[in-house]
């Protein structure tokens, strides 16, 4: 009698493919490591390993830490932007209307990573040591105002009433930087004076382009004052 042929298969154990973190996860992952430990990685390598991957992998989106904290404020900044397009009436705001929601959507995802920026922006004694870090923020603000200063221009068919695009994108920079710094150091409740601030300010440099008298600008001086003095 003929043996029965063995048809049986060894059954073969298929491990389940890791997914590799993706450029949102190695920030996430960088932010909560910076919060944790107080400090930043001392190098990709540990960065890398501490989280279960190869140093290879990080390097498929940065090329330092350096850069991956350049990016998270290029990421804060591209959340506000979409945040903000997502409401159908911003199409339609003014062009002061819609630097104002960018202003207030920007600082209420920086409040909601206080933590973190609040460290990252004091990292350093040196100030200018720690705004290197916002160098690609630095040029998305100023493309930003530019594209508004842009609008307000085509409006404009007499070239002497147009404004200088390079003046008004470089003050929209200074003014980020001036409201962030006010931002960390204000310790009114839910930051309404922030809120106060990024009003202002913003109908300050609007009403200086636009030629209005100066009440809004010594307003403007007089809140600064006063805040100090708190």
């Amino acid at each position: 009698m003929a043996a029965k042929k063995n048809t049986s298969t060894k059954s073969k154990t298929v491990k389940p493919k890791v997914k590799k973190l993706q450029k949102t996860d190695w920030i996430s992952a960088y932010m909560t490591y910076v919060l944790e430990e107080e400090k930043r990685p001392k190098s990709v390598y540990k960065f890398a390993k501490n989280l279960g991957e190869e140093e290879a992998d990080f390097y498929q989106f940065f090329g330092s830490l350096d850069a991956l904290q350049r990016s998270i404020w290029e990421e804060f900044y591209q959340m506000s932007i979409d945040l903000m397009n997502q409401a159908e009436e911003t199409s339609n705001f003014s062009n002061r209307e819609k630097m104002l929601t960018f202003f207030f959507t920007f600082f209420e995802l920086l409040t909601a990573n206080r933590s973190y920026v609040t460290y990252s922006l004091r990292e350093h004694n040196s100030a200018l040591k720690n705004l290197e870090q916002l160098a690609g923020l630095r040029k998305h603000i100023k493309q930003f105002a530019g594209e508004l200063i842009e609008d307000k221009n085509e409006g404009q068919k007499i070239k002497l009433l147009r404004h200088n695009k390079t003046i008004f994108t470089e003050g929209a920079w200074l003014q980020t930087v001036f409201l962030m710094k006010f931002w960390l150091d204000d310790n009114s409740p839910q930051f309404e004076q922030t809120d106060i601030a990024i009003e202002k300010s913003v109908n300050t440099i609007f009403d200086v382009f636009n030629n209005t008298p100066l009440e809004r600008v010594i307003d403007f001086g007089k809140f600064i004052y006063q805040s100090q003095k708190v």
